[in-house]
């Protein structure tokens, strides 16, 4: 128990700190990583691990360089460290995915980004605030989440082509008509064309994730003038 102790005090790098450091390390990036797995993230558990490890080696090293090699010019302990928080953005832009105007994984990128600088501070021996920091992170990631979707319910982007007679082409009208059913508009485009008879009006929807889209479909198909109507996932 002493030689713990005396482990979790100790300010200089050797074998025994270093690897007390890493296996704390790995198991923060464990947890982050097991809750971002859990959500099916591209970015899950064993990139988390890795990103805290190497972030807390890096650490090791920036500290142990000028403690070991005192006469060299320029020794600072934070050079190093501090090319992980620029550089730990091109990870995180691995785990955004786009699907039209839907973006994915911009939660997990930053996750990515705090869990490197958990493992910065593990790796320069702040222990306690890196375990409060894994906790907070870790009820960001959980409690926070229950919370936002049942606050801001989560949107879907959907694409809207109406097929209209060229007369009843008010696309303020069918605004209107979107608005009575709970449809938020994004953008909207309208297509005309002099040689055929109908024209096309265009609106780019945010939807609720559990919408009935046929419903939504039906209820255009009744708006007097409309030919056809489709919708289609932005993808």
């Amino acid at each position: 128990m002493e030689f713990l102790e005396q482990l979790l005090i100790n300010n200089q790098i050797n074998w025994q700190t270093a690897t007390l450091r890493i296996l704390l390390s790995f198991f923060i990036g464990t947890i982050i990583g097991f809750e971002r797995e859990a959500h099916n993230q591209p970015a899950g558990l064993r990139t988390h691990i890795l990103i805290s490890i190497g972030a807390t080696i890096i650490m090791l090293l920036s500290i142990y360089i000028p403690q070991t090699f005192t006469n060299a010019a320029n020794g600072d302990p934070g050079r190093i460290a501090a090319q992980v928080v620029s550089g730990i953005g091109f990870l995180g832009a691995g785990a955004i995915l786009k699907f039209g105007g839907n973006v994915k994984g911009l939660t997990t990128a930053a996750s990515i980004w705090a869990i490197a600088a958990l493992g910065l501070a593990v790796g320069a021996g702040m222990y306690i605030i890196s375990a409060i920091g894994a906790v907070v992170i870790l009820f960001a990631l959980t409690v926070m989440d229950v919370f936002e979707k049942v606050l801001f319910k989560e949107k879907l982007y959907k694409k809207i082509v109406i097929l209209v007679k060229k007369r009843y082409s008010d696309i303020n009208h069918f605004q209107k008509v979107l608005e009575k059913l709970k449809v938020k508009v994004s953008s909207a485009g309208f297509e005309s064309n002099s040689v055929e008879a109908n024209n096309k009006i265009i609106f780019i929807i945010a939807i609720p994730v559990i919408y009935n889209l046929q419903l939504l479909a039906e209820e255009l198909e009744k708006t007097e003038g409309v030919v056809a109507v489709s919708i289609e996932i932005l993808s």
